[in-house]
């Protein structure tokens, strides 16, 4: 009969206490354990190991980049910290960060491939093959022949996408685009290496390839009547409806009509 029954409640609290400080008490031993283990000098990082693209950065670039800045050690750092610290390096655009037991980095690296200088003339920012504006030294740049493009920075992936139609177009007539400027009116404007100035008007991006591979077409008859090549054109004028207008080095004239857009 007496198995059966409860124990006093006394007894029970005094149980349940007892439980209750055995929890505190090895949560008290684990929480010194992981601070004992986590600040070790065993597991302090004392090497990076970098993969990836190192074209402009190495090692040692980036030890005395990002080590001063990282924080904890081996099981205490902060990766997203670590990924943050190491992309704010000139030239990184992207790096996955992972521990290596016991007190090593493992980084891969993505580098920025400028393909443009971006803004306006002495503007020190380039645009990446992602179409992503970056900071970074012009003067490590790899291709000296890099076209410079210009508009709002939040463009910059349309500017590319539209800078990659129309070159190859331009390259008919052995011309090549130096400069692509969208502007704050949403007109385009060529640059060619000619130093000649195209408007090439408003629109859809297949409406400007369009105008442009029209006026490349008849380009060589036009220049001829006038005993001049194409690479005479000073500037060109896109906008009108039914043709474009021409200035020549020595030779003034308007081909087609009508009002500009």
């Amino acid at each position: 009969m007496n198995a059966g029954l409860m124990p006093p409640f006394d007894v029970r609290l005094m149980n349940i206490t007892a439980r209750v400080l055995f929890v505190v008490f090895g949560m008290l031993v684990l929480g010194t354990l992981a601070g004992w283990v986590g600040n070790h000098a065993l597991f302090a990082i004392r090497a990076i190991t970098v993969v990836g693209d190192v074209s402009h950065n190495n090692a040692v670039t980036l030890r005395a980049n990002v080590l001063p800045k990282l924080g904890g050690s081996f099981f205490t750092l902060d990766l997203a910290q670590a990924r943050r610290s190491f992309e704010a390096v000139p030239w990184v655009r992207q790096a996955v960060v992972r521990r290596d037991f016991p007190n090593r980095l493992k980084v891969v690296l993505q580098e920025h491939e400028a393909v443009a200088y971006w803004g306006a003339e002495g503007d020190s920012r380039l645009l990446n093959s992602f179409g992503e504006v970056f900071e970074a030294n012009a003067g490590e740049v790899e291709h000296e022949m890099l076209p410079r493009m210009v508009g709002p920075a939040s463009q910059a992936p349309q500017v590319l996408a539209v800078y990659q139609r129309l070159q190859p177009v331009f390259e008919i007539l052995d011309f090549r685009l130096d400069q692509l400027e969208l502007t704050n009116h949403g007109s385009w404007v060529a640059r060619l290496d000619t130093g000649a100035v195209v408007e090439l008007g408003r629109g859809s991006n297949d409406e400007v390839l369009a105008r442009t591979t029209r006026f490349l077409r008849t380009l060589t008859q036009v220049t001829a009547r006038y005993s001049r090549k194409p690479d005479a054109v000073e500037t060109a004028d896109l906008r009108h409806p039914d043709g474009y207008a021409l200035r020549l080095r020595g030779v003034r004239t308007v081909v087609g009509s009508g009002p500009k857009k």
